[in-house]
């Protein structure tokens, strides 16, 4: 829970939904540098609450656990009023 509680990771988190995606268009959904998301996607795999693979120079990441989703759209629902069939 706390490494998904950062308000950038949870942000990340919702981007990737249940899709991959690259990590350059996960730095334009957010709206920070690549460095900084680097930074927040290393700890995001380490905890394994993502994987990711290699594709030429390009690196993809999804979400592991779909439960993971879920949890955050319960989050969402309890604490911000919304309902989402998507994180």
């Amino acid at each position: 829970m706390k490494a998904i509680a950062h308000p950038l990771r949870l942000k990340i988190l919702c981007v990737l939904g249940e899709q991959e995606v690259n990590v350059q268009d996960i730095v334009d959904a957010v709206g920070t540098s690549q460095s900084n998301i680097s930074q927040h996607l290393a700890i995001l795999r380490d905890k394994e609450i993502v994987n990711w693979r290699k594709d030429g120079n390009r690196v993809f990441y999804k979400v592991a656990d779909g439960r993971t989703l879920t949890l955050i759209g319960m989050m969402r629902e309890v604490f911000c009023g919304e309902e989402s069939d998507r994180a």
